[in-house]
């Protein structure tokens, strides 16, 4: 008889760290206790909590364990599983010091307590290799009720009524995306799950379909009946390993019960889903380039209108939604359109999961309310800027994003808040910057990102972008002019107008937020040829503060190319003519002697 249950983190970022071996050390210890028909080990889907991975979880008492390692597993198999006692020392504990009987439970932590999880609802909660722990949890109950008990017109009316809108970065609404194809009349009609994710720190998709790849299915199958096709196809990239086993896994397995393929649940209607892999390109993201791609050829976008509803997949009326928004249908069948339009603002309905990375202590996915305020997200459920520095910005949106400065920490998050103020909801990634990064450098990333990643089709991406990335270079390298803060403007606004696809139109979004917002860096890099953050290599040097410096030849002996000098007890100093800037020196320096200026 199981008595107790092991979850164990099987996302990608705790499989990195070990997850795999975990489990399998812990059923190899189990057996050896004769404990393995009272212990049943299960791999997960991501818990969010990424920052403090491995993660593995005991119920029913709850316990978190945190950053574990294979070799903990022997301990915990003893103390915990045999002899009933908790291994304090990997208990997830939120302040340094915290005794065991002061420790929250998991829902109460800083980190989850104001966290809503609709589209994360499953992640770390069931084992996605499994449909019937999904059916268990209420799967595929959602697509039974439309199926009996609803009309194609009723269920487009319930996400019209929900107020869902993209999650993918557009934004568009997806009960009148809905409409719109399913009033058109064809022979052929398609559901296309836009799985690519290629921003720069986002995980958002690859987690749901790690954890709980049966919703995703399931709601392309309720749109697949709303909108009259037969057909549908996940576009993931092939660099989601886990995802796309999972995915196959899970297709496999709603065909052998009869959930896809033909006449389901005995009313006739036919739906089946394959799974077409993408090679990484980050223009594939669009919807017209994914459409391109899946139909063989070269993924490039194309001109709008017609649009997908009209003419989109093998020229047959399509939609398009992405991962995250398929992961919240189901329940809006089920619980209803109030219940999800209750959550979030006016405008902007439900809940958003974004993923936070950078310099923020709880790195890892976060699913709140829209109209959560950034210093929330930020201070509260995220902990705060590591090692007592200033927050400086924050990145949302990816390279087609902008970065928010300090003085919008109490702004609501929502899609028109964040258009307002320059930067845009993007598929969710947040990336947090404290006060060591140069917004011009920042900025300079994202265009080299952008500009690797342009299909070449039109000229205003092709050959605007390139031009943008060789002035932000000219900047940090030093040689930034007067006139090259005006001839950023003038093409960030001309590539906005003139590109082919929404790709393009927003590339310049990173230089124009961080021209408005951190024009003093871009002026400090130009005028004084100086980086105020020192960064910028060619802007900077190393100096040692010989009032500091106790002369114990550590950095000299640590520095590559020999360009500190002195002797033993006596303060040293740096070559600037010899010094490559790497940094070594100070990484070495136990008394801060060294500094960039």
């Amino acid at each position: 008889m199981i008595r107790q249950h092991v979850l164990i983190c099987g996302g990608t970022g705790c499989t990195s760290g070990g997850s795999q071996a975990i489990a399998d050390n812990l059923k190899v210890e189990l057996e050896r206790l004769g404990l393995q028909d009272e212990v049943q080990v299960i791999r997960t889907g991501c818990f969010g909590l990424c920052a403090m991975g491995p993660i593995m979880i005991v119920y029913p008492e709850g316990t978190y364990y945190s950053r574990v390692k294979p070799e903990d597993v022997k301990e915990i198999a003893e103390e915990h599983f045999l002899k009933g006692r908790i291994v304090e020392r990997l208990v997830h504990k939120e302040e340094a010091g915290q005794k065991l009987e002061d420790v929250p439970a998991l829902g109460e932590t800083n980190f989850y307590k104001t966290q809503m999880r609709v589209a994360l609802r499953n992640c770390g909660v069931i084992n996605p290799e499994n449909i019937d722990e999904y059916i268990a949890m209420d799967g595929y109950a959602a697509l039974g009720k439309v199926l009996t008990e609803m009309t194609p017109a009723e269920v487009i009316d319930v996400m019209k009524k929900s107020g869902l809108r993209g999650r993918g970065g557009a934004g568009f609404p997806t009960g009148m995306k809905w409409q719109f194809a399913a009033a058109n009349e064809a022979d052929q009609k398609y559901v296309v799950c836009n799985a690519d994710e290629g921003d720069p720190g986002a995980f958002m998709d690859r987690s749901v379909l790690e954890g709980d790849p049966h919703a995703v299915l399931e709601a392309m199958a309720i749109a697949g009946y709303a909108i009259g096709a037969s057909k549908g196809y996940i576009y993931v990239r092939a660099e989601y390993p886990i995802a796309v086993e999972r995915l196959r896994i899970a297709i496999g397995q709603a065909r052998e019960y009869g959930l896809l393929g033909e006449d389901i649940f005995g009313t006739g209607f036919n739906f089946d889903i394959d799974i077409r892999l993408g090679a990484g390109a980050f223009v594939c993201g669009e919807e017209t380039a994914l459409l391109t791609s899946i139909e063989g050829n070269r993924g490039e976008p194309r001109n709008k209108p017609p649009f997908p509803a009209n003419k989109g997949l093998f020229q047959k009326p399509t939609i398009i939604n992405n991962v995250e928004t398929l992961a919240n249908i189901p329940q809006i069948i089920m619980k209803g359109a109030d219940w999800f339009a209750s959550m979030g603002t006016e405008d902007s309905k439900g809940t958003k999961v974004f993923a936070l990375g950078g310099a923020i202590n709880n790195t890892g996915l976060v699913e709140i309310p829209l109209g959560t305020t950034l210093r929330h997200i930020i201070y509260d459920i995220g902990g705060g800027i590591p090692n007592g520095r200033k927050f400086k910005a924050v990145q949302t949106g990816g390279p087609s994003g902008g970065c928010i400065p300090a003085q919008f920490l109490d702004t609501p998050i929502d899609y028109a808040n964040l258009t307002k103020i320059g930067a845009m909801m993007g598929s969710g990634g947040m990336i947090v910057t404290d006060d060591s990064t140069c917004m011009v450098d920042f900025a300079r990333f994202f265009l080299d990102f952008t500009v690797d990643e342009s299909c070449g089709k039109c000229t205003p991406c092709r050959i605007g972008t390139r031009r943008l990335l060789e002035l932000l270079q000219k900047i940090t390298d030093g040689r930034g002019e007067p006139e090259d803060l005006d001839k950023l403007e003038e093409l960030c606004y001309y590539i906005k107008a003139n590109a082919l696809c929404a790709l393009g139109q927003t590339a310049p979004n990173p230089v124009l937020s961080t021209l408005k917002y951190f024009r003093d860096e871009y002026e400090a890099h130009v005028y004084e040829k100086r980086c105020p953050a020192g960064v910028c290599k060619n802007l900077m040097h190393y100096e040692i503060q010989p009032d500091v410096c106790r002369g114990c030849t550590a950095c000299a002996r640590k520095c590559p190319v020999g360009a500190i000098s002195g002797t033993v007890k006596q303060p040293h100093t740096i070559d600037v003519n010899k010094c490559i800037k790497c940094g070594a020196c100070i990484e070495t320096c136990k008394f801060g002697a060294i500094v960039k200026k």
